[in-house]
């Protein structure tokens, strides 16, 4: 019973390609209600490829795409799955510095931490 609990590399393994899948299963889950939604109330607009009009500017920060979500807005929620689409290899390298500190590994858990915090850097700090 003991041995089914370990942490292995098997284990850790399962475990991280799980993540990875779940993660990538729920930001596709997310965007394609997203695009049925704006496609709902889009999908007849007329469409003027002259001009080049990037995303709104509520839709350029976290706090902006939260709000469009829970305002059941479609461009809000696509962006919310790419969101999490983003988040799923951090989660994963989040998850790894866990698994090898059950290891016991330190020198690869050290090596994930610097992974990490470039990770963390560009996204958030290079800004």
């Amino acid at each position: 019973m003991l041995a089914e609990r370990s942490w292995t590399d098997q284990r850790i393994e399962n475990i991280l390609g799980n993540l990875l899948r779940a993660g990538v299963l729920l930001s596709a889950g997310v965007v394609s209600i997203g695009a049925a939604i704006y496609l709902w109330r889009h999908g007849h607009s007329r469409v003027d490829f002259r001009v080049f009009r990037g995303e709104p500017a509520d839709l350029r920060d976290v706090g902006g795409i939260i709000r469009s979500t829970l305002e059941l807005r479609g461009r809000g929620i696509i962006q919310l799955g790419l969101l999490l689409l983003i988040a799923t290899p951090v989660a994963r390298v989040a998850f790894s510095i866990f698994g090898f500190g059950e290891e016991r590994d330190r020198m690869y858990m050290m090596f994930t931490l610097i992974v990490l915090a470039v990770l963390l850097y560009s996204l958030v700090g290079s800004a």
